[in-house]
């Protein structure tokens, strides 16, 4: 069931726009004026906060808040939407989320993924609850994992140095990484008292059904409904892994074959390396086992299409 909606009233709102210099095709200065132009003159006020690397978002965005922000819109990539997020659980501020990534499924998630309709979506003043994914209380949005794919992250951005951002680029990337694979994970996952072993490459857990429905994964139906989804990667070779990333490529990955799942709303992953490094939303951390992943009910509340743009201002009295 899709959670309520409820208004805001903008014109009361001190708005504070985030901005990732850094994401997409870097050009997030640039749209600035047009973001300011849409917005300052909707709101009490508006203000600016710049970063350019992934460590100072929460920064900016606390800094934000502290100056009084009743709103904050975030410009970038599921990296920075999950930052943003993450900064913002548990208090009484709004998000707005503007797409400025490469993939941006939060965005897509959300129907906000061009800068239009996440522009439209904001001015609407149509406020949601949502839940969000957690390991150890530290928040993502769309997925965290262990093993090979913080492996990937690294690759990535190499390549993305040589080459420039692109979405064949970032593809490039996990060939080239599975095909270096060596040392698989051993791992124990608890799961209502029930704890099973695995040996596997990667573990993946899910919070966005978008992205599972374009991966042609299982549990998007689960993760609507406010589960995690927990897919544990089989095959320890290179070859079994290129094999499984060219199944997965053409929707062709099978349950049983190429993956265990998973389903909870609270998981327990220990593994026998107690520090790990993992990755959120296509960011990397280092963290300590034993590592809790949990649903977070109802954590973040965020602005969303349902209204027209005008909503969000008050209206006259009917004659």
């Amino acid at each position: 069931m899709t959670p309520a909606l409820r208004a805001i009233d903008l014109s009361a709102c001190n708005l504070a726009l985030v901005l990732n210099g850094a994401a997409g095709k870097k050009d997030a200065h640039a749209r600035e004026t047009t973001i300011r132009d849409r917005l300052e003159p909707k709101v009490r006020s508006f203000s600016t906060h710049a970063f350019n690397s992934g460590s100072a978002v929460a920064a900016a965005v606390r800094h934000a808040v502290a100056d009084g922000a009743d709103v904050v819109v975030a410009l970038g990539g599921d990296g920075t939407q999950s930052a943003v997020a993450g900064a913002l659980v548990g208090t009484d501020t709004t998000m707005g989320v503007l797409p400025g990534g490469t993939f941006n499924y939060f965005a897509r998630e959300l129907d906000v993924d061009t800068m239009d309709k996440a522009l439209d979506a904001i001015l609407g003043g149509q406020v949601r609850r949502m839940d969000v994914g957690e390991v150890n209380r530290r928040t993502f949005l769309n997925n965290a994992s262990f093993g090979v794919y913080p492996e990937i992250l690294e690759r990535r951005e190499a390549i993305y140095r040589r080459w420039g951002r692109s979405r064949i680029a970032a593809y490039w990337s996990v060939l080239v990484t599975l095909r270096e694979l060596r040392n698989p994970m051993h791992l124990s996952a608890t799961v209502d008292g029930t704890t099973k072993s695995f040996r596997t490459p990667l573990a993946f857990a899910a919070r966005s059904a978008y992205q599972l429905e374009r991966m042609g994964l299982e549990g998007a139906d689960a993760v609507r409904d406010g589960q995690l989804a927990l897919f544990l990667a089989r095959g320890d070779t290179p070859r079994a892994l290129m094999s499984a990333a060219f199944r997965l490529a053409f929707g062709k990955v099978a349950r049983g074959q190429d993956f265990d799942l998973l389903i909870a709303d609270d998981i327990t992953i220990e593994t026998r390396q107690p520090r790990r490094l993992l990755a959120f939303d296509g960011e990397k951390e280092r963290m300590d086992g034993p590592f809790r992943l949990r649903v977070h009910r109802a954590a973040l509340s965020v602005l969303v299409p349902g209204a027209s743009p005008d909503a969000g201002k008050p209206q006259p009295d009917a004659a």
